[in-house]
C-alpha cells in the first residue's frame, strides 16, 4: 500500500521532545515523531489543523488537510539516539503522538523499529507505542527483550463488525481484526498492553453494545490502562469523514458524523460516550484504569455539569 502514497522526505530537528500536553493526558512525558504527515489517511485526523503552519508541507508541495501522501524523516532514528543519550531527565516516551511510526511510508524506512531500538539502548527510558498498524508485530522480538520498559497499544476505533465503514475513513490503516490479532499476540507473548479506544465515531462504534465488546476485548488482553476519546471536531475532519462515508454508501453513518459538527450534538455524543464507557468499565472492574481524554471547551454547560457529577476516569484538559 505504501506504493499508493506519495512519500516525501523532510528532516526534523528533534528526535525526542518534551510533551506537556501528553503528560496532562497521563500518556507520556516525551514524544518521538517520525515525520509531519501520517500515511494512514484517516479522514477524521486533526493533525493537519495542528501542524498546518509547518514549513514541511510547503517543502513537499502538499496541503496539510489532504491525503494520499506522507512526510517522514528517514534519519529520525539517529536523532532519537542522540537525544536519548544526551537527555539527563528521562521517563516515558510516546512513539508516536502525531505521525504513526508503523504507517505506510514510515515502514519503508523501518523507522519504528529503529527509533525503538535507539531509545531502549539507553537506560532510564520507557516507551508507550501507539499505532494503527499490525506491522508492529514484526518488532515484538525487540519488545520482548525489554518487556518491562515497553507498553503496546493498537488504536481500536471500532469492533471487527465495523471494518467496512472504518476502511473508508482509515483507508491505509490495518483492519480492526488485524489490530486485534496483534494485541492478542502481544498478550500471549507476555508483553505489556494498554487499550486505546479512539476515536469511537458516532453511528459506527459508539453504541453501548459495541463499547462493551471493546472493553471486554482489552480486558482479555490484560490492558493496564484503557484510554478513550471523542472524535476531535477541529479542522475539516468531520466534514471529510461524513463525505467519504456518504460516497461509499454508508448513509446512516455519514449522517451521524455530520450531525455532530454542531456543538449541541457533539456535546451530547461525548457525554453519552463517557457514560457508556464508565458503565462498561465498572462492570469489568476496570474503572480505576479508565482515562477519558476530554477537551471541555466544546461541551454545553449543562453537559459539562452532568459529567462533573460523575467524572470517574475523566481527564479534564
Amino acid at each position: 500500500m505504501a506504493d499508493a502514497l506519495r512519500v516525501h522526505r523532510y528532516p526534523l530537528r528533534d528526535g525526542i521532545r518534551p510533551t506537556p500536553e501528553f503528560a496532562k493526558k497521563k500518556l507520556a512525558q516525551f514524544s518521538v515523531n517520525v515525520g509531519i504527515k501520517c500515511g494512514h489517511g484517516c479522514t477524521y485526523c486533526s493533525s493537519g489543523a495542528l501542524l498546518r503552519c509547518h514549513v514541511g508541507f510547503k517543502h513537499a508541495g502538499e496541503s496539510p488537510f489532504k491525503h494520499g501522501y506522507c512526510i517522514v524523516d528517514p534519519d529520525i532514528p539517529e536523532k532519537v539516539a542522540r537525544d536519548a543519550a544526551r537527555r539527563r531527565n528521562r521517563g516515558m516516551i510516546q512513539l508516536c503522538t502525531t505521525v504513526d511510526a508503523w504507517c505506510p511510508g514510515a515502514q519503508q524506512y523501518v523507522v519504528g523499529r529503529r527509533c525503538l531500538q535507539a531509545i531502549l539502548e539507553q537506560p532510564g527510558w520507557t516507551v508507550r507505542i501507539l499505532t494503527k498498524n499490525a506491522a508492529v508485530v514484526r518488532d515484538f522480538d525487540l519488545i520482548q527483550e525489554h518487556r518491562d520498559r515497553v507498553v503496546v497499544g493498537l488504536s481500536l476505533t471500532g469492533t471487527a463488525a465495523c471494518e467496512s465503514a472504518l476502511s473508508v475513513v482509515e483507508p491505509l490503516a490495518s483492519p480492526i481484526s488485524e489490530r486485534m490479532d496483534a494485541m492478542r499476540r502481544a498478550h500471549e507473548l507476555g508483553l505489556r498492553v494498554y487499550g486505546m479506544l479512539c476515536p469511537l465515531l458516532p453511528g459506527i462504534a459508539d453504541s453501548p453494545e459495541q463499547i462493551e465488546e471493546l472493553v471486554s476485548f482489552v480486558k482479555d488482553c490484560g490492558a493496564e490502562e484503557v484510554f478513550a476519546e471523542a472524535v476531535n471536531s477541529r479542522g475539516p475532519g468531520l466534514r471529510d469523514t461524513a463525505e467519504s462515508l456518504r460516497q461509499a454508501g454508508f448513509l446512516e453513518q455519514a449522517e451521524a458524523v455530520s450531525r455532530i459538527r454542531k456543538r449541541p450534538q457533539w456535546s451530547a455524543y461525548t457525554t453519552g460516550l463517557i457514560r457508556s464507557l464508565q458503565a462498561s468499565l465498572r462492570r469489568h472492574g476496570l474503572i480505576d484504569q479508565f482515562r477519558f481524554l476530554l477537551y471541555p471547551s466544546a461541551l454545553l454547560a449543562s453537559d459539562a455539569d452532568s459529567i462533573r457529577s460523575d467524572d470517574a476516569g475523566v481527564i479534564w484538559l
